[in-house]
């Protein structure tokens, strides 16, 4: 591995439920030799990419500045805030914004009041794309390419609900295009249901999608779907318009 991979694999052994990570834990995730991963560590701290606290590693403040920076998720943000937040006071409910890497959804914006339900999902956190709303929808909309690639499986079981059966999830894929929405129903964690849509690109491909999550006990997804859909669209259609201005 070369300086940078090793590097990489040092930064990307961290996820979001991590409260501070001791140097065996990192050494068992990224399998680097132990007198390398101290060289690396201690460059990384001096670098202010890592900070370490108690003798536990987190990823620096100031590596969350230049991740901030990065041009296509900063416009997007800047674009989709307000959007999300008139979304978030129709329905008071978490809403989300996500961006598909690979066969998982990457959260960008996360907001929920102080009833917010204990899904799964955390801002700069994964899922998969088959156990959300968000993820369907950016499958849905994704080149045929990935689209046929991922339903090939398998499918991880996130809850005893998530659609473990390509045709089944097929079959959902094809009638989020249809009608612009995807739903979830308890498959990514008990108790939470989750309505989604696609912001589209000229192409009619998924550039990020929005979803509004909340329990089972008070949330009824199917009546949220066209605000959740005109979201989408509004941040579609402003970024159309910002990309228009620029050519």
């Amino acid at each position: 591995m070369s300086v940078i991979a090793k590097v990489s694999a040092i930064l990307d052994a961290f996820t979001a439920d991590d409260r501070g990570v001791g140097f065996a834990e990192l050494q068992r995730r990224t399998g680097l030799a132990k007198a390398t991963l101290h060289r690396l560590t201690a460059e990384l701290v001096a670098a202010r990419l890592l900070d370490r606290v108690d003798g536990k590693f987190h990823l620096s403040g100031h590596l969350f500045q230049l991740g901030m920076r990065a041009s296509v998720e900063r416009g997007l943000i800047e674009v989709a805030t307000p959007f999300l937040e008139d979304l978030y006071e129709r329905t008071h409910e978490t809403v989300h914004l996500g961006l598909r890497e690979g066969a998982e959804v990457v959260y960008v914006a996360k907001m929920g009041g102080h009833r917010q339900a204990k899904a799964p999902s955390r801002l700069g956190g994964r899922m998969p794309l088959h156990a959300t709303a968000i993820g369907k929808a950016l499958l849905a909309f994704a080149p045929a390419a990935v689209r046929t690639s991922f339903l090939k499986g398998p499918l991880a079981r996130l809850a005893p609900r998530t659609i473990t059966a390509p045709r089944i999830l097929r079959g959902q894929l094809d009638e989020a295009v249809e009608k612009g929405v995807t739903f979830e129903f308890e498959e990514s964690a008990v108790g939470i249901v989750c309505v989604g849509a696609p912001v589209l690109d000229r192409r009619d491909l998924a550039v990020a999608a929005v979803s509004v999550a909340g329990p089972v006990t008070r949330f009824q997804p199917q009546k949220h779907a066209t605000a959740v859909k005109a979201a989408a669209a509004g941040i579609a259609a402003t970024l159309a318009r910002r990309q228009g201005l620029l050519e």
